[in-house]
This record gives structure tokens, C-alpha cells and sequence, in this order.
């Protein structure tokens, strides 16, 4: 809504000069972005927060004191999740919606670009929280003005873990979720509610996080290494008799486990304890994680009786897994309650499920690792949740790094939306190459394989490393043989061809700056691996005159591909500075364990609000921005903002984000990518026509799709651009690194409204 205009404010006060205003005349703006239409699904709320106790703090931390104990249950996720349940239980709201099936297209519908939030990496005023800053109206000004609808806050509850009476750091930015209370480092649940009022105000939508295959180690994990009610039902975690506790490793002084290495891991399968081996180990690390499973030290329970867990988890030694097929269906409970907490408490309107492919797991043959990816309970895990978010009226979106036949799997009955894991790092490799090959091949793959380009999200950076694991091709498809360079390999060939490129072309000595990340992918930045491909060997060599323009030139290019097509288009406050990555000896503390992904959380100040400060609240450094804050791009034309805002008016317009993709055809250049939409008027086509080479090119773009006699307009400018031939076909001529949006009607249809 402008500034300005008549209705409810965000506090929902009644204007005073509502009645008799006259309806004023069109602007430009919002001919180019329309009013969103209000979301029409019922939204059942809580009729009572959740009660947070007080419980007092007394004697030693141990299973012993109830007191103690007493406290760990107050903090429990398990406990909140009982309490919010029953609220919605035998309620007429919880059946005003349908949720069997996901809808993509509708969440879509809801919002279709999105701003990716990283909290610990957000400057903010001096004394104001992230959340307050997140609902701050002038930065939600300023998102409409661009184009954005809605913003993903990222994990803002408490995360990490208890050690004691005290609180542990999360040792995974804030996916080891501890609790169903807002970290009092990002705000708290007023500002939250406050900051979901403003997003609605502006027309906007806030996406919250919601982690159902693991948690921290907070109290719902200590009290289930207390053998405490229904607590260990919660967790992938077996009790070792102490007859056998011979066979397990010595928790070192200080740590709470242990990684057990692959020698025991072997030994406790064979006694019957665990399904051993798993189908691989994420975050593989010699010495630090050679397997999925750690041993905790010796833990008693309030019975007296000391106990010693083997406990599964898919990631790091501080996440352990949540089982969903426990007969106490506790991990259920638990992670179904943070959800309605989320949406129906807190006011969210759509979930992430993080790393929602590692939701069941099973033992297989002899010899053989044990069923842990794609497997059956997953798809059904994942049903539950979408289905119940989908009954109180939000939307779900996933992080699934599995292969696209997984991915349709899932899609069919869990989340409304996916991560677009296929072609994030193929168009990388695009840009890294000049050659959109591996690119046409990943988008080909997904229509092929039923994956609609509408049910993903389509990003720049986010949080986390550019993967480049390729798991469809590595793993799922490693055998079946594809077309590639004028030869036929395998799909682990192809996978290992382009993981060397990126590797070659984005890291090393001349690119010190860009980090290879476990064997997962690279830590960089959207600017970063630009830079790299441009050819810059120190990040402080890049100036604020011509240097910046080629990186924002070919950022934008970045945005087009991602933007100019189906699905959801996300980007974070990493991408609309233009941040670098810090340098390693900045945060050498952090890069202990291995994990280099923190020089690419830079903080930033996306406002301008700080221009001061050298540091986050949370304690990131302050990083190199290329372009400058949002209030300042706004005012400046030529800003990556303004181009972007340019972009995104012609996707709203034309109705882009809900278009059908038909074709990819085959380019007579091969830094050239085609993509062909289907647009909402059937006499209407969109073309995406981009140039991922260093230089300029010229060419032909041809596609079946394509009616002879068709007239080709600029989007952008509304200027004729040509006339498609007899042949189907029509000559383009683009600089480097610069992309067009086409709009081709057919021979024979009405002109377009003046």
C-alpha cells in the first residue's frame, strides 16, 4: 500500500480521512506492480500464547535434583508443543482448508520474491534487535518499491544447547534448534508478532524455519539422556549396556560425546545396537566426523541409574536426529508443535523445512549401508507436516539435496515448494565457463522428471556454501550415460567434470578468497565468484568505478536467470550490497572446525542505518559492500537495486513467476541459454534469452514453440524487437554479460492494450 493511502495502518488504526476520498489516478508503479489480492485461507489462531515458565535455579545440575529436572521441562521444546496441541484440538478451524495436496503455484501466488535474512550477520541500529529491524517500515517501504514480497527471517529461536544451568552457543548457525522461544539475541516474540503486522501492511508475507530432522542439545536432549518420560522416544539414540561399554571410545575432559569411528560403529550394528553405516557422512571430516553416530558420556537419571547413548546424527555431533517412528511419536509431537507456533502464535505465513530429507532411516542387507536417503518415512513425515501447515493456511518450502526423482516425490505430497538445488550450481558453472551446456542439461532434467520450475525456489546466495555435490548425477544417476562435449559419460563423470571446473575456476591460489567447504561445495559470495571469473586475484584491487560495473553487470545477469523464469526468486542482503568475503584471518576462531562458510556471512547493512559499526550485534565482522545500502541504491539509477526493481516490474507485470515452461531449446552459441514460457494469456509467449559469455555474441534463437509470423517485442522497453521467421526462428545480438526478457504474440492475436 503507498504511503499515504486510505485504510488500516499497521497498528490497525482507522484513518481519519477514509471516507469521500476519490480513487486516484494510475501510477507507473503500480501498473507494473498491481495490488497483491488478499490471502483468502482461513488462519486459525491460538487463543492463548504459550505460558512461559519461570522456574527457579537451585543445587547441582544433575538428574538427581528435581529442580533440576523441573527446569529442563520449563525450557522443553516437547512441553511448549503439549500445551499449543491441545489448543487446536476438536476445533471447527482446523477444518476450514484443504492440505492433502501441496500447491506450489498458490504459494507462489502468496509471494514470489523473496529476502533471505541472515540474523547474526544483520547490522542493526545501535540498541534495536533484528526482529525490530526486520519490521522496521521503511525497510518494508523500501521492499515494495522493489518488487520484494516477502522475507525469510531465518532461525530466530534459541538454538544450540544446555550444559548445566547455562546455555551453549549454537554450533550451526541456529539449525540446532533448542526451543520453541525467540533467542533473546534476535528480539522477542512481540516484535515478531509486530514485524509479521508490518510485513501484511505492505503486502508482504514472513517465512519462519522449522527444523523436524534434529535439534540442539538443549533440555528436550538432556532429559532424554536421562531416560526422563517420553524424551528418548524423541531421538535416534540407543542404550548401551554397561557390560559393553568397553567397546565404546572415552569421552575426552570438557565434551559432552564423541564421534565413534567406523571400527565401533561396525561393532555396535553387529551387537544389535544401531543399523550402522549409513549412505554417506555429511560434513566428513577425519578425526572430527567419520560417522553418523556419537557416544555421550555417562549421564544419571533421576531413577539413579547411569546411562551411557549411541545417537544418530546426520550432521553435526550437536544435532541429533528426531526419530519419527518411535511409538511414543514424541519427535512428531514436538516438531508439529513448534509449527503451530510459528504460524498460529507468532503470525507467520510459510515454513522452511530444513534438511527434510533425513526423516527416515532403516537398516538394509548385509554388507549394504543402511536406508537413509529417499527413504518411505520421509515422504510420509514430510505429508504430515505440509498437510498441517496447510490446514491452518500457510505454505512450506524445502531444502531437499537429493535427486530430482526425490525431489517429485516429495513435491507430490509434502511441501508446497522446493529448494532449486538442480540448477543453482549449473548456473554457476555457466557463468563460470562460458558454456551453458551443464545448464540446458540440469533444466532439461527437471522437466523431463516431472519437476515444474514453479514449485522452486530460485536463488542467489543464502547462509549456506555453493554446492556443488551434484547428488542426482553423483549418486542416483552415477550410471546412466549423458551427452556431454561431444562425448557420452556417466553421470558420476559428469558430475566429477563440472565439481573440477568449479573448483578450478573459483578457488585456489589465484582465488584465495573463495574456500572449498568439507566436500560439499565452496564458500563464497554472489561478488566473489564474479570476481573470480573476471579475474581478479585480491578482493582489494577491485575499485569503486569500472571493476564495480562489470560485477554488478554480470550480478544482474545472475538475477535474470533466476528471476525471468517460474517458481520463487530469493536473494539475500549479501546480494543487494554486492558483499564480499571476509578475509579468514578476521574470523579465525570461527574457521576452528572447518568450517569455512563463514567467510561468506559477512555483516551487512542493508539500511544504512549503522554506517559506524564494524561489527553485527552478534559479533560478524563487518564486510567490503560494492554497492552500497538500499536507500542509497535507490536514489542512484544505474544501482544494482534499481536495475534489479526494473527486472522485477516486468516479472509482476507479465505474470512471469506463474508462466509454464515449454522449451529449452538448443543455442547457436554456446554461452547463449533460451528459456520459453507459456505465459497466462495462451497467444503469449515469454522468452529469457541470456548471454553467460565474456564477450559479445550474436545469434539465432529457434524453438518449436515459436509461431512464424509472431511479433517479438522488448519488455523492458516496449519497442518492436523483430518477427519470428518461417523457420521458427529470429536473430539476437547481446553484449557480455547482459540478458533480455522477450514477449513474442502469435500472428493472429489481438494487439496488446495500449
Amino acid at each position: 500500500m503507498a504511503e499515504g493511502s486510505p485504510g488500516r495502518g499497521p497498528t490497525g488504526e482507522q484513518g481519519d480521512d477514509e471516507q469521500g476520498r476519490e480513487p486516484a489516478e494510475i501510477s507507473y508503479a503500480e501498473y507494473l506492480h498491481p495490488a497483491r489480492p488478499r490471502i483468502l485461507r482461513h488462519r486459525p489462531r491460538v487463543r492463548f500464547p504459550v505460558e512461559r515458565h519461570s522456574v527457579a535455579q537451585d543445587g547441582p545440575a544433575d538428574g538427581a535434583n528435581p529442580a533440576y529436572v523441573e527446569w529442563l521441562r520449563s525450557q522443553s521444546m516437547l512441553a511448549d508443543a503439549n500445551e499449543i496441541s491441545r489448543q487446536f484440538s476438536g476445533q471447527g478451524t482446523m477444518w476450514q482448508n484443504p492440505f492433502a495436496s501441496p500447491g506450489p503455484r498458490n504459494a507462489v501466488d502468496t509471494a514470489s520474491v523473496w529476502f533471505t535474512a541472515y540474523p547474526i550477520s544483520f547490522i542493526t541500529r545501535p540498541g534495536e534487535s533484528f526482529l525490530a529491524a526486520l519490521g522496521d517500515e521503511e525497510l518494508w517501504k523500501a521492499f515494495a518499491a522493489i518488487g520484494i514480497e516477502a522475507v525469510h527471517t531465518g532461525p530466530v529461536k534459541r538454538a544450540g544447547g544446555i550444559a548445566g544451568w547455562q546455555y551453549t552457543p549454537s554450533v550451526d548457525g541456529h539449525f540446532d534448534r533448542i526451543s520453541t522461544q525467540i533467542d533473546p539475541a534476535f528480539g522477542d516474540e512481540s516484535e515478531f508478532r509486530a514485524m509479521c503486522g508490518m510485513a501484511t501492511w505492505y503486502g508482504g508475507t514472513i517465512i519462519d524455519d522449522v527444523v523436524p530432522g534434529h535439534t540442539g542439545k538443549g533440555a528436550d536432549f538432556r532429559l532424554a539422556e536421562m531416560k526422563v518420560g517420553d524424551y528418548p522416544g524423541i531421538y535416534h539414540m540407543v542404550e548401551i549396556d554397561p557390560e559393553d561399554w568397553e567397546h565404546l571410545p572415552d569421552v575426552p575432559t570438557g565434551r559432552d560425546s564423541v564421534n565413534i569411528d567406523t571400527s565401533t560403529e561396525d561393532w555396535l550394528a553387529k551387537a544389535g545396537y544401531i543399523i550402522g553405516r549409513l549412505q554417506r557422512v555429511i560434513f566428513y571430516a577425519e578425526g572430527v566426523k567419520e560417522t553418523n553416530w556419537s557416544v555421550t558420556r555417562p549421564i544419571t537419571g533421576p531413577d539413579g541409574v547411569p546411562r551411557r547413548w549411541v545417537y544418530l546424527h546426520y550432521f553435526k555431533d550437536g544435532q541429533p536426529s528426531i526419530n519419527w517412528l518411535d511409538p511414543s511419536f514424541a519427535g512428531m509431537r514436538m516438531v508439529i508443535g513448534d509449527v503451530l507456533h510459528s504460524l498460529a502464535d507468532l503470525g507467520s505465513g510459510g515454513l522452511r523445512l530444513d534438511a527434510n530429507g533425513f526423516l527416515g532411516v532403516e537398516k538394509s542387507t548385509e554388507g549394504s549401508p543402511a536406508w537413509s536417503e529417499g527413504h518411505p518415512l520421509s515422504e510420509a513425515a514430510n505429508q504430515l507436516i505440509g498437510s498441517m501447515v496447510r490446514k491452518v493456511g500457510g505454505f512450506t518450502f524445502q531444502e531437499l539435496n537429493l535427486t530430482i526423482d526425490d525431489i517429485r516425490i516429495t513435491s507430490e505430497a509434502g511441501a508446497d515448494l522446493s529448494y532449486d538445488f538442480i540448477n543453482r550450481p549449473a548456473y554457476q558453472h555457466a557463468f563460470a565457463t562460458g558454456d551453458t551446456e551443464f545448464l540446458r542439461l540440469t533444466l532439461r532434467s527437471s522437466l523431463e522428471l516431472g519437476v515444474d520450475p514453479a514449485s522452486l525456489v530460485h536463488a542467489l546466495q543464502n547462509h549456506d556454501e555453493l554446492t556443488y555435490e551434484l547428488v542426482h548425477w553423483a549418486t542416483g544417476h552415477q550410471n546412466d550415460v549423458y551427452p556431454y562435449k561431444g562425448e557420452e559419460i556417466t553421470g558420476a563423470e559428469l558430475a566429477e567434470s563440472v565439481r573440477g571446473d568449479l573448483i578450478e575456476r573459483l578457488t585456489g591460489p589465484d582465488h584465495p578468497y573463495n574456500l572449498i567447504f568439507t566436500t560439499n561445495g565452496i564458500a563464497c559470495t554472489t561478488a566473489t565468484i564474479i570476481a573470480a571469473v573476471l579475474g581478479f586475484t585480491e578482493l582489494d584491487a577491485i575499485d569503486d568505478g569500472p571493476d564495480r560495473d562489470r560485477i554488478r553487470r554480470a550480478h544482474l545477469l545472475l538475477a535474470m536467470f533466476n528471476a525471468l523464469q517460474p517458481g520463487v526468486f530469493a536473494l539475500s542482503g549479501w546480494d543487494l550490497c554486492g558483499m564480499l568475503t571476509l578475509p579468514p584471518e578476521d574470523i579465525a576462531e570461527l574457521l576452528e572446525g572447518g568450517d569455512t562458510r563463514w567467510i561468506h556471512r559477512a555483516a551487512h547493512d542493508l539500511m544504512g542505518v549503522a554506517p559506524r559499526a564494524r561489527k553485527s550485534d552478534a559479533g560478524m565482522p563487518r564486510g567490503r559492500s560494492l554497492y552500497g545500502s538500499i536507500p542509497d541504491q535507490l536514489d542512484d539509477e544505474t544501482s544494482f537495486v534499481r536495475q534489479l526493481q526494473a527486472i522485477l516490474a516486468v516479472r509482476s507485470h507479465y505474470g512471469i513467476a506463474t508462466s509454464t515452461q515449454i522449451d529449452i531449446p538448443d543455442v547457436s552459441h554456446k554461452g547463449m541459454l533460451v528459456l520459453v514460457h507459456q505465459l497466462g494469456d495462451p497467444a503469449q509467449l515469454q522468452l529469457t534469452v541470456l548471454n553467460f559469455a565474456d564477450e559479445p555474441i550474436a545469434g539465432t534463437v529457434r524453438s518449436e514453440a515459436l509461431p512464424p509470423g509472431g511479433q517479438i517485442r522488448d519488455m523492458f522497453t516496449n519497442e518492436p524487437f523483430g518477427t519470428v521467421d518461417d523457420l521458427r526462428s529470429f536473430a539476437v545480438g547481446i553484449e557480455a554479460h547482459h540478458g533480455m526478457s522477450l514477449l513474442v504474440r502469435a500472428p493472429d492475436a489481438d494487439p496488446p492494450e495500449a
